[in-house]
């Protein structure tokens, strides 16, 4: 799952990169490069935020995978699953303390994942993807997203407010020391949000400033052979700025890589190398599902300064082991390490139910 810086910056169009053997990575080109990449191994879009409704603040994930399976893409039947969508959602409410999942799972129709799909898929042009009856597209400028979960809904729109952000190398972020550990990666902070949330049975409209995160990522060797799992952030600061930060970690819970990125609200952009991330952690979490001992605060140090990541709610845990994935994902604070609130965003931690298999 997860995420991930452009050396140019601010531009919505990414620069291009300088071509050399086969392999390597090829410029991004948009609106293209919002849709589907079957081509790859691995791909999502990914959506965390948080929205004011009913007088109280509230968390959301939105999230589809895409995976390609191997040894089905020589079958010429319509129901050979060539490409599995897996989709998970759910909704963080502080005011109860509770949180609220749900997941789909469903495989693709052959042929070309832009349209006319039965059960799922994405288009090749533009952010265009489902699973199921779960949906986020792209409509004049702003993504739209529409989830009906078993006991929650999500109808809710986002509108870019900034430029795109290009995650590591001009949109290639390097996830380890070997060169081809690494993903197509670019962001959307500071996404105003507006919309609806099902609670209780209960539609409330979103209200006041409510902003959302956007991740789309693929590729074919997200993780070093010797990771586990990983740490992320991604935070939208009150200041306009948006902060991401990483780190892949082995069985002992060292680091293997990391980076990340900060960009001010003035366009300013400074990438992270692997060297210039560390995670400490602070206090310690532990699921009565799973038994997992989760570090719901942190210590992040960065180029940009050093911040205290804190958890909002501790029961943040997603476990959707019947489709192979148990994780933290969470509505958190970023703070500066003396107290002062900084904005909001979501912590994310794999690996710590067992090792991450993607």
């Amino acid at each position: 799952m997860l995420r991930r810086h452009v050396l140019a910056g601010f531009g919505l169009a990414a620069s291009p990169l300088l071509h050399a053997a086969p392999g390597q990575p090829v410029a991004l080109q948009f609106p293209r490069d919002l849709g589907s990449h079957p081509d790859h191994g691995i791909e999502w879009w990914y959506i965390t935020g948080y929205a004011t409704a009913g007088g109280a603040m509230y968390g959301f994930q939105i999230t589809f995978f895409r995976s390609r399976v191997p040894g089905t893409q020589d079958l010429r039947s319509r129901l050979a699953p060539k490409q599995v969508f897996m989709a998970h959602a759910a909704l963080t409410d502080l005011r109860k303390g509770q949180l609220h999942s749900d997941q789909r799972i469903a495989r693709a129709s052959l042929g070309d994942l832009s349209g006319g799909l039965e059960q799922a898929g994405a288009s090749l042009q533009d952010t265009q993807v489902r699973c199921g009856t779960w949906t986020l597209q792209r409509q004049n400028g702003r993504y739209v997203s529409d989830v009906q979960a078993e006991n929650f809904g999500l109808q809710l729109s986002f509108t870019p407010t900034q430029a795109r952000l290009l995650q590591g190398e001009q949109g290639w972020s390097r996830k380890g020391p070997l060169p081809h550990e690494a993903s197509y990666y670019y962001s959307e902070p500071q996404l105003q949000v507006q919309g609806r949330l099902q609670v209780g049975g209960k539609w409330l409209e979103v209200q006041g400033d409510s902003r959302a995160w956007l991740d789309h990522e693929w590729s074919n060797n997200l993780m070093p052979s010797q990771a586990v799992g990983w740490d992320w952030i991604g935070f939208n600061l009150q200041d306009g700025s948006a902060l991401t930060a990483f780190r892949l970690r082995d069985a002992s819970g060292q680091a293997i890589w990391a980076g990340g990125s900060h960009r001010a609200a003035s366009g300013q952009f400074r990438n992270f190398g692997s060297q210039e991330v560390r995670f400490t952690p602070r206090r310690i979490w532990t699921s009565p599902t799973t038994a997992a001992r989760y570090p719901v605060a942190w210590t992040v140090s960065t180029p940009v300064g050093e911040f205290a990541v804190e958890a909002l709610l501790d029961a943040q845990e997603l476990d959707s082991r019947r489709i192979g994935l148990v994780y933290w994902e969470g509505l958190s604070e970023l703070k500066t390490t003396q107290g002062q609130m900084l904005g909001r965003g979501y912590l994310e931690m794999t690996g710590y139910a067992g090792a991450l298999k993607l």
